[in-house]
């Protein structure tokens, strides 16, 4: 705070203040419209996956076939806690489950092998483990305060299927897992709102990647790169979400 005699606006929770650019998300609430990277959220949601618009935000457009089944893989082979985490999980089972997330993903940053690299690459590797531990640390806390065991990740079953199946240890329907991979792509990418700009802070004052609660797609985002069929004169995917180059 400064003592100033200039007349000051303050402006409440950040409303109407624009502070950045972002090519990962337009947003006209008036309008109805959201995109990401360009890309309509109604041609997402009805023909990509979740998985397949994580690396779009990540990477700046839609992946390929060999980079989709590489990104699969990785995803799959990040589903795996640290058992100390687990522990962590137990001992405060009784807390709201946003408060466990953010202590337990704090805690993932103490077991991270790349926690003090903070380039772009390690940046994103970390993003993707993240992105599979996060669900795995929401379904542990759900099973464990009702009183169950934590079940052990699926690799043969997508995301959306994975945390249904975490979440209930019954393999979910396939109406059921597109169901959840609809909604996890709804809320893929938050734009500027109050977790996103605090995702913001904490990765410009160089601290862990972990050490954000869920924003961390927002966080990493970075510039787009073009590639196979490119973008339009306007800036926009022109590629249709579900194709493989």
């Amino acid at each position: 705070m400064t003592e100033t005699a200039e007349p000051i606006k303050i402006q409440r929770g950040l409303k109407g203040v624009y502070f950045d650019r972002s090519p990962c998300t337009f947003i006209d609430g008036k309008a109805g419209e959201l995109r990401y990277r360009g890309y309509s959220i109604h041609d997402l949601a009805e023909h990509s996956s979740f998985e397949e618009t994580a690396w779009l935000l990540l990477n700046g457009d839609l992946p390929n076939g060999q980079q989709f089944a590489a990104f699969d893989a990785e995803l799959k082979s990040s589903r795996k806690l640290p058992a100390a985490v687990i522990d962590i999980i137990r001992l405060i089972k009784s807390g709201h489950p946003m408060d466990v997330l953010r202590t337990a993903a704090s805690a993932l940053s103490a077991f991270d092998p790349e926690t003090a690299d903070n380039s772009r690459e390690a940046t994103l590797r970390k993003a993707v483990r993240l992105t599979s531990q996060v669900p795995m640390i929401v379904a542990a806390h759900s099973r464990i305060r009702a009183g169950e065991e934590p079940v052990a990740a699926d690799q043969a079953l997508g995301h959306a299927a994975n945390l249904l199946w975490m979440l209930t240890g019954k393999k979910p329907s396939a109406d059921a897992a597109q169901l959840i991979d609809r909604d996890l792509i709804l809320h893929a990418e938050h734009g500027s709102n109050a977790s996103s700009f605090a995702a913001r802070v904490v990765v410009d004052r160089s601290q862990s990647a972990c050490r954000d609660r869920c924003g961390h797609c927002s966080a990493v985002g970075t510039s787009a790169w073009r590639r196979c069929r490119g973008r339009d004169e306007n800036g926009r995917g022109n590629r249709r979400p579900g194709t493989r180059c």
